[in-house]
């Protein structure tokens, strides 16, 4: 029972490799798992060990889509999502979260803080390609005007 998604075109490595993705988990198996699948996959990866590590960099590397774990210590996921969102610059910047945990109450309060979907952790290459397919290829209004 997969959400049927609108049909769009895939983007090519070409593409890909212009896309920023920052994947946000205290877990460095998690963070260098996603690493390998991503930039496997021609896309630019850029890593942060928790939510303020993520914010400093953020600002630096305007990362195009964001995977962020629920649970870290310090500022967690649903912290660090809001803040993002919050930011003009930044709210239209796909946010995904990431968790072990796929309860109703889970997915909520990540709606709530503004994430754009939930994947349940572990992932696969291909769960995570969706996500980057689904959400790079969509206009963003968050750039600056010339």
């Amino acid at each position: 029972m997969t959400q049927e998604k609108p049909n769009q075109e895939k983007l090519t490595s070409d593409q890909l490799s212009t896309i920023k993705v920052m994947v946000i988990d205290d877990s460095n198996t998690i963070r260098r798992s996603a690493e390998i699948f991503l930039k496997s996959s021609g896309c630019q990866v850029i890593l942060a060990e928790d939510g303020f590590d993520a914010l400093a960099k953020i600002s630096n590397e305007h990362p195009d889509l964001i995977f962020v774990d629920i649970m870290m210590p310090r500022l967690d996921g649903y912290q660090t999502c809001s803040l993002i969102k919050r930011n003009a610059r930044y709210k239209t910047t796909p946010v995904i979260m990431l968790s072990s945990k796929d309860g109703l109450f889970d997915r909520a309060r990540g709606r709530m803080v503004g994430s754009d979907q939930y994947l349940t952790k572990p992932f696969t290459q291909e769960t995570l390609l969706e996500a980057v397919q689904t959400y790079a290829a969509q206009p963003r209004n968050n750039q600056e005007e010339d």
